[in-house]
């Protein structure tokens, strides 16, 4: 089995390693860096490009990527673990808020620098759950070209919901979230409703970051 693992936003492929270490060694698993300076489509596209037929994993934007992937080159998704994603915001006026907000954000790291940027990401209630030890900041992107792209063109206010489309995808979906992230957790049973072959995971004692709280969790997935 191939897996090909993406990372989530401010994450390099190496926010995955203690989860490749961790599979069967049977398993041809790779991670990849999300590519920048591409717009959404094209962003999950070359994904597919780099990573060929497999399972893909992807963590919430780059769940968001595997998703727009499988949409697109169904050829290539054999498999789809979503962990922590979305399908994008459906009401118009909260897209173009969440669009203001990460705008402000790539200002602050124009003006502050990407690592005051990272020290207040990481402060988030979202991340509350995931031990310092384990936020893998050694993994995470620095460049600060990379994370304002990312938020401009690759955020959730920039991407085009996807809900109506969730009836397309034909292979198996798993969706994982974590029990103490209750937004996501929801998310995943209302995107579990539209995908004809679906099942939820949820994780007890994990938030938002599932992979990097719980790596076994995803190998547990992966291998059951």
């Amino acid at each position: 089995m191939k897996v090909v693992l993406v990372p989530g936003f401010t994450q390099t492929a190496g926010s995955w390693d203690t989860v490749l270490e961790m599979l069967p060694v049977d398993i041809d698993a790779a991670a990849l860096d999300v590519p920048s300076q591409l717009d959404f489509v094209d962003t999950a596209l070359a994904l597919g490009d780099a990573g060929g037929v497999g399972t893909y994993v992807g963590y919430s934007l780059g769940g968001r990527l595997c998703l727009r992937l499988a949409l697109e080159r169904s050829d290539l998704v054999e498999r789809l673990v979503l962990v922590s994603a979305s399908s994008g915001i459906i009401d118009v006026a909260a897209r173009a808020a969440r669009r203001e907000s990460d705008e402000l954000l790539a200002r602050e790291i124009e003006h502050d620098g990407s690592d005051a940027f990272l020290e207040r990401w990481l402060a988030q209630p979202l991340f509350a759950s995931l031990p310092p030890e384990e936020a893998a900041l050694r993994t995470r992107i620095r460049d600060p070209a990379v994370l304002t792209h990312g938020l401009r063109a690759l955020g959730q206010g920039a991407q085009e919901p996807l809900w109506d489309r969730l009836g397309e995808l034909a292979m198996p979906v798993t969706l994982v979230a974590g029990a103490l992230d209750e937004k996501y957790v929801d998310i995943a049973m209302g995107m579990n409703d539209r995908i004809p072959d679906a099942n939820v995971s949820v994780f007890g004692g994990a938030g938002h970051a599932v992979h990097l709280e719980q790596p076994f969790a995803i190998v547990h997935v992966l291998t059951s």
